[in-house]
């Protein structure tokens, strides 16, 4: 069964999974290896059967398996020229043939998938986000961004499902235990999307034709996943969309398997 889940997903780590038409990838690797096979386990799935890795951008919570997943199960792993050229001295000796390129805002395609790597606004050296075409379905999954400029705002739009940051709440990173340093980084053009800013977007983007929405990467320290839904919804209903009725939203899980559809 062609499936979409979200592995994990949080300020210490994340990984999606995507099959269609036997066409299985993840999108980032931000755990061990070993936890990696045992989040895919959980599902149903098993390493062997993985085609490839999709890298958004180079920092640890989301590449720190990668290395070691491609060399145990020898996976290409696709990146930018900027992601690869952080990742080189993290990712340890890799099989020349499972280094594979991609270029920013250029599509491609990879099996039963079209894959468009949309650049975004992260303080990394070349971060994208992915939206992807399986059939008549299209995927968003946008994290790790500062804004949503208005390239990406239209790029989303029409999806069937959204993975979208909701980091912090901006209140609670102000006033939190974050160095202030700390703190400019995250709420910068740079940095993260609020709950707010995800709430903005998502209103923009959103048509109520029965979307799936998961709020996902949360700080585990400026944030909560009840206040993070509660903040996206209270936004969507002001404006009459209907979350009971036109979308799904949901918060994806930090430490087990969650946001899993049915393709």
């Amino acid at each position: 069964m062609d499936k979409f889940a979200i592995l994990s997903s949080g300020s210490s780590g994340n990984c999606i999974f995507l099959e269609y038409k036997k066409t299985k990838i993840l999108i980032d690797a931000g755990f061990s290896a070993k936890k990696i096979e045992y989040l895919l386990g959980e599902i149903g799935k098993s390493p062997k059967e993985l085609d490839a890795i999709f890298v958004t951008h180079e920092h640890a919570d989301h590449s720190k398996g990668l290395g070691t997943m491609s060399r145990r199960h020898n996976l290409p792993i696709f990146a930018n020229q900027g992601t690869w050229e952080g990742l080189f001295n993290k990712c340890g000796k890799l099989k020349e043939e499972n280094i594979r390129l991609f270029e920013s805002n250029k599509f491609l395609s990879f099996g039963s998938m079209d894959i468009y790597p949309i650049k975004i606004h992260h303080d990394a050296n070349e971060p994208v986000g992915f939206i992807i075409y399986i059939g008549n379905k299209k995927i968003t999954i946008l994290t790790d961004t500062g804004i949503v400029d208005e390239k990406m705002a239209y790029e989303i739009k029409g999806s069937d499902i959204y993975y979208m940051e909701a980091n912090h709440d901006l209140e609670a990173l102000k006033r939190g235990p974050y160095p202030y340093p700390l703190k400019l980084r995250v709420m910068g053009n740079m940095g993260h999307l609020s709950n707010d800013q995800s709430a903005e977007a998502l209103a923009d983007a959103l048509e109520g034709k029965n979307e799936k929405v998961f709020l996902g990467h949360l700080s585990e320290t400026n944030n909560t996943p009840e206040l993070s839904r509660l903040t996206v919804d209270n936004y969507l209903r002001s404006l009459g969309l209907d979350t009971d009725k036109d979308i799904l939203l949901d918060v994806a899980d930090r430490y087990k398997p969650s946001g899993i559809v049915e393709l």
